[in-house]
């Protein structure tokens, strides 16, 4: 039997078309598990969701639903990891990483379902060190941090093909940036001796899925208490294509995909490159450091079993 609790909803209104008609279909769902009228909070340009959770958590609510996209979801987690205040996700934006690789639908009912009645499991979140907190980022992530191409093809994809073509506006936005150069970084993980290598991209991971689902670290666990990394060195167009054919085919061992494991990863490359977290571009920097923080946050996932039909 689901017992009620107090709910807060953080709402990225960029995020969603229809703000009225959202509140109303979130509000009755919680109404009829005979839980309270949530706590209403919208994001804005200044604040992507920390105030929002800290108002929620001061107000000792017992659950977050947060209806934005990844960065939404990064900001609010920032605030939530630590607490035993649980997250529980209402995807609405592009990517929505952290509900596709736990399988969290953008049906808004099923969402919601998840957060009265799902599971609660603890994942684990990374920190980056000495990120731009001044423009709102946290300096935490969920999804995955990254230096290189990645946040290129980010910070090339604009909003408009975004909410146009979803997902498939970061891939016309990445083929124009696959003739970069490859760029000299040096790579160290858990303090051990510097790897060097001439890459595009270098990505850490607590997940495994990309957009699409896109399996690009299929052994990446969000609860193993460790980062999973992948080194990206296509050196021409043909090299992307092996490697984006590899990657999807499920095919290991490919000569422009190199992966480790770590709970502390440092990358540093002699130049600036643009980095980015959980698909937010971040100020670019020469260094790029990670670590884990194992079982930081309250998820709501969906069952591991199937409720029975109610009767």
């Amino acid at each position: 039997m689901n017992v009620p609790q107090r709910a807060a909803v953080i709402v990225n209104p960029s995020k969603v078309i229809d703000l009225d008609e959202r509140r109303k279909e979130i509000c009755e769902l919680l109404a009829e598990a005979d839980w309270p009228e949530p706590l209403w909070l919208t994001t804005t340009p200044e604040d992507p969701g920390c105030g929002m959770a800290v108002q929620a958590v001061d107000a000792g609510v017992d659950v977050v639903l947060t209806c934005g996209g990844d960065g939404t979801v990064m900001a609010v987690a920032s605030v939530l990891a630590g607490t035993d205040v649980a997250l529980a996700l209402v995807p609405s934006g592009t990517g929505n990483l952290l509900a596709t690789n736990l399988g969290v639908t953008r049906d808004v009912r099923a969402a919601v379902e998840v957060a009265i009645h799902g599971d609660r499991r603890r994942i684990d979140v990374g920190i980056v060190d000495g990120a731009d907190t001044s423009t709102g980022h946290p300096g935490t992530f969920t999804v995955m941090a990254g230096m290189g191409f990645d946040a290129e093809m980010l910070e090339a994809t604009p909003d408009t093909a975004k909410r146009r073509f979803g997902w498939l506006a970061y891939v016309a936005a990445g083929a124009r940036k696959l003739r970069s150069n490859r760029v000299p970084m040096r790579i160290r993980l858990d303090g051990g001796r510097w790897i060097r290598r001439r890459a595009r991209s270098v990505l850490v991971a607590n997940v495994g899925r990309l957009q699409g689902g896109i399996p690009l670290l299929p052994d990446a666990a969000p609860d193993d208490g460790w980062l999973d990394v992948a080194v990206l060195t296509p050196h021409d167009i043909t090299d992307w294509v092996r490697l984006g054919w590899g990657v999807i085919m499920r095919r290991g061992g490919s000569p422009q995909l190199e992966t480790f494991r770590a709970k502390k990863v440092e990358v540093h490359t002699d130049r600036e490159q643009p980095r980015e977290l959980d698909g937010d571009v971040v100020a670019p920097a020469r260094l790029l450091v990670a670590r884990i923080s194992p079982a930081a946050l309250l998820l709501c996932v969906p069952p591991a079993t199937p409720r029975p039909p109610a009767v």
